[in-house]
């Protein structure tokens, strides 16, 4: 009697713990995937390092020098493929008059500037840059309507320097709020960045949720505030995007 309550016991603990590993890792594929812009440039780069290595490994002997080139291919399509990687994320603080960070990184800049494009005036500018190790997904910092959207072409300085905001490649998305408040956003390509993508049309919905662009490899974000808000971050201060408060609008 004995033996079958622990046989019952154990059967049960083990049925637990397989459901729980089992939980743990569906909710790790919902909350993290790879983002759309990657998927064709992973699948090229398989194929790619494929090509180099296979007749490395065929006709290159001894198999040190195989073992060194497969070993970097695989370190490379890692470093892609985290690069891509696009969690699924929800903001659970209060909406209203709070703006959240677009992008994941750090606190590169809060300086009083003036912003000719959508705002025409004198604003707060909070940028975070953001490194390769970053993910490079973008998130819109507020809730409110798109009113302007534009793209232009221009260098590719390092995105942390204070000019790369206005003569790099970059796009400028311009927010009117549900409470009337308006603000800017601009993605800043990086030397690494090639390519800014940006989802944001005039006339469309922004949520925290939602996804504004996506910026391939290093580049930065600029937030352009109105002068009377309240910045909650500090320089330096690293930031999740759709996650990390960073002002409040009075």
């Amino acid at each position: 009697m004995r033996k079958r309550v622990k046989t019952t016991n154990f059967a049960y603990f083990k049925e637990r713990i397989k459901e729980s590993f089992s939980r743990s890792s569906l909710a790790k594929r919902k909350k993290v995937k790879i983002h759309r812009e990657g998927t064709n440039i992973l699948i090229l780069l398989i194929l790619v390092l494929g090509a180099v290595n296979v007749p490395i490994w065929l006709f290159m002997p001894p198999y040190a020098l195989p073992i060194i080139f497969t070993s970097v291919s695989a370190v490379a399509y890692i470093f892609v493929f985290n690069f891509f990687r696009s969690p699924k994320r929800h903001y659970t603080g209060p909406r209203k008059n709070i703006v959240v960070s677009s992008v994941d990184g750090h606190v590169v800049a809060i300086e009083k500037v003036k912003e000719n494009e959508y705002l025409k005036s004198e604003a707060i500018m909070l940028s975070v840059f953001m490194s390769p190790f970053n993910v490079h997904a973008n998130w819109y910092p507020v809730e409110g309507t798109v009113e302007y959207v534009r793209h232009h072409r221009g260098r590719f300085l390092a995105a942390y320097l204070p000019k790369a905001s206005e003569e790099n490649e970059r796009s400028t998305v311009g927010i009117v709020t549900d409470t009337g408040h308006r603000l800017t956003v601009r993605q800043v390509a990086g030397a690494m960045a090639r390519r800014i993508v940006t989802y944001a049309r005039r006339g469309m919905h922004s949520t925290i949720d939602g996804h504004l662009g996506f910026i391939k490899f290093g580049s930065r974000v600029d937030i352009y505030l109105p002068l009377d808000a309240e910045i909650i971050v500090k320089m330096n201060q690293n930031v999740k995007g759709g996650v990390t408060p960073v002002a409040r609008l009075r």
